[in-house]
């Protein structure tokens, strides 16, 4: 057996009871020094901490008093720039006139500020509307009428048929009269278009002709209620600035009183004086308390319908808390999606009694009840196979060209009975984007339009508003689908550039400068709507903003643009409905385009403005001050303490109208809101 290998190194030496208390007496005294240090470090933190809060504290409360104490000069200096808006609004006002033509209707309508509108007013507009609409259909019927009564002299010599395209700026009219009566010819299609129908067998047996009127404007959706609001509404706001205006007369006739007193006093002494001398009679004369002098009578009514203006801004963003009524089945929301392109009247009509030669005069047979519908399919039926009898008629339709769908369009029908678009009795629908057709099937002739959601452009990802020239802008924004460039000059709006999918889109609206409403009807028409109503935020994530805050800070943005160029910012979404948040930089016209312009980023609550210490590329958002800055009641004044010389006297030299219709532009944008 192998030898037991031996234990090798030497037992661990025990540590004794003294050696054991004097460790633990060691390490408990470590310990409460450790403590006694990091309580004394804490001490001295928290007194630094204290310091520089209670300095801070010093510091803003040293500012809010100062601007505290400067708060009614600056909103007395902004209420004197701000008159640009009802100078704005009283030269609109001088220059509207009536029109009996629809769209000018409509615009009058669109275009009179609320406060402008009396009930009756509205009323006879909209009847005069509908009755010019009444009459353009039945000048259509009649035309269609006499067109059919010579369509065997008029017929194609292939077909034997009649087939008539007839065009202008805004109706194109397409009649298909079915003379031969052939069962083998069930496709029509217009000359040089891709328009037409595929109809069944007993149709094309049948004496009928068939009208497709394209009207490239709505006559059909009914009229939108005009925001009118009570009287009530501005009897706030009036009836506080009659009281001021009230104690303005008081204060002015006392002067005037105390003024013509003292000057009857002269006149008596100096009438006395006159006598004692001997130099002749003179007639004593009573001076009349003087009338209001022209200019307080100005400032007066300025004040009144700068204040109505504002109120009436306010409004306009004032946002419905539900739908306005309650949808059908079926039924088209309104409020969500808008019609596109126009309408398209599609009517089966019985073919009139042809004109016929004879012994050199054409003799017809004039019909009594005039121009008369087709039905199809026959409204009382029996047969099982009724649906193969009277099948679905296919329709092929050229969307129209100037019409922008950033989405395939929905096809509706107009419901005459429940007067609304209804999507029912639609079927097989196919759109091709390239050649800009839709084909789809519908079981009987009656108007159709093309719908898209109204808000397919909000919210918006981006947007900016940038000095171009004297009294002109641009306004930059950007959604999913596209990107507008709208120049703003005095008190009109043009379309610059739009891009759809990140390339140049040619449109007939470029280049042509109109005023805003008219421009904002004409964006809308194109399906360029980036334009928000009462309803918009229950179909939009919208970013809410109170509206006082934001009509203050479009105003103001608007009477800055001159100088100032303004853009989104990712923190406006981080603050509250109270509070919105901008980039601004001064932005003089002689200037070379910046690569990557520093902007100053603000924060605006209506009656606050400061400047952030933050920027885009901060990790958070903090309201904390920018060092070396103050507040202001303002943004006129909060710009004033960067801004130069040059940039203010622009500032202040700016046209009323051009201010006023970039507010305008802002407040129908509602950036602040809808990015």
């Amino acid at each position: 057996m192998a030898p037991k290998a031996k234990k090798s190194g030497s037992k661990k030496k025990k540590i004794t009871k003294a050696d054991r208390l004097k460790q633990i007496l060691e390490e408990e005294e470590k310990r409460q020094k450790e403590e006694e240090e990091a309580r004394v470090k804490y001490e001295k933190e928290e007194m630094e901490r204290l310091e520089i809060q209670r300095i801070e504290n010093e510091k803003l409360q040293k500012l809010e008093a100062k601007d505290l104490e400067r708060r009614n000069e600056e909103l007395e200096e902004l209420y004197l720039l701000e008159a640009c808006f009802p100078e704005a609004e009283k030269l609109k006002r001088d220059n509207r006139f009536l029109s009996q033509l629809i769209e000018k209707l409509k615009l009058i309508l669109l275009e009179t500020p609320p406060y402008d509108l009396q009930g009756k007013n509205i009323i006879q507009y909209q009847e005069s509307i509908l009755e010019l609409q009444e009459l353009l259909h039945l000048k259509f019927n009649r035309a269609t009428e006499i067109l059919l009564r010579q369509a065997s002299t008029l017929a194609d010599l292939d077909s034997g048929n009649m087939e008539k395209v007839i065009q202008d700026e805004n109706v194109t009219l397409y009649i298909w009269a079915n003379l031969k009566k052939n069962p083998r010819h069930r496709s029509i299609r217009f000359s040089e278009t891709q328009t037409g129908f595929e109809i069944p067998r007993i149709l094309a047996t049948s004496d009928i002709a068939l009208r497709l009127l394209h009207t490239h404007y709505d006559h059909v959706t009914p009229l939108s209620p005009v925001l009118t609001p009570s009287q009530e509404h501005f009897s706030i706001v009036t009836d506080f600035v009659k009281e001021e205006v009230k104690s303005v007369q008081t204060a002015v006739s006392k002067d005037l009183q105390e003024e013509n007193k003292q000057e009857n006093e002269s006149n008596l002494v100096h009438e006395e004086e006159t006598k004692a001398e001997g130099q002749g009679d003179v007639e004593e004369q009573m001076c009349p308390v003087q009338e209001e002098p022209e200019a307080t009578k100005y400032e007066m009514e300025m004040k009144l319908l700068s204040e109505t203006v504002s109120a009436a801004q306010e409004l306009l963003l004032e946002n419905a808390s539900e739908k306005p009524y309650f949808l059908e089945e079926n039924e088209v929301d309104l409020c969500q999606f808008t019609t596109l392109g126009g309408v398209y009247h599609l009517d089966i009509l019985e073919l009139p009694p042809q004109c016929k030669p004879m012994k050199g005069w054409m003799i017809v047979e004039i019909l009594k009840e005039g121009l008369q519908k087709y039905t199809y399919p026959p409204e009382t039926t029996e047969d099982l196979e009724a649906e193969n009898v009277f099948p679905p008629i296919e329709v092929t339709l050229e969307v129209h060209e100037n019409v922008i769908f950033f989405e395939n369009p929905m096809v509706a029908r107009w419901d005459a009975e429940g007067k609304q678009w209804k999507t029912d009795g639609i079927s097989n629908v196919s759109y091709k984007s390239e050649e800009r057709l839709i084909t789809f099937n519908l079981e009987t002739f009656c108007p159709v339009t093309l719908i898209q959601d109204a808000h397919i452009n909000m919210p918006y990802q981006s947007w900016e508003l940038r000095p171009l020239d004297v009294n002109k802008v641009l306004l930059t924004i950007t959604t999913v689908f596209t990107e507008l460039q709208i120049q703003i000059k005095e008190n009109l709006c043009m379309l610059a550039s739009i891009k759809v999918n990140n390339k140049n889109h040619s449109s007939i609206l470029e280049e042509k400068w109109m005023t805003p409403v008219s421009f904002i009807i004409a964006l809308k028409k194109a399906g360029l709507n980036i334009f928000p109503t009462g309803h918009s935020h229950l179909y939009v994530v919208i970013n809410y903003k109170h509206p006082s805050v934001e009509v203050k800070a479009y105003r103001q943005m608007a009477l800055l643009s001159s100088a100032f160029a303004f853009c989104w910012s990712k923190w406006n979404t981080a603050c509250d409905s109270k509070k919105t948040v901008f980039q601004v930089r001064e932005h003089l016209l002689k200037e070379e385009p910046i690569r990557n312009p520093n902007w100053t980023l603000l924060m605006f609550s209506g009656d606050r403005a400061q400047s952030l210490k933050i920027n885009e590329s901060s990790d958070a958002f903090s309201e904390a001050l920018k060092e070396e800055t103050e507040f202001h009641s303002t943004l006129y004044h909060m710009v004033k303490d960067f801004a130069s010389q040059e940039a203010m006297r622009a500032v202040r030299r700016s046209n009323c109208q051009f201010v006023d219709s970039v507010c305008h532009m802002l407040l129908s944008t509602r950036l602040l809101s809808y990015s």
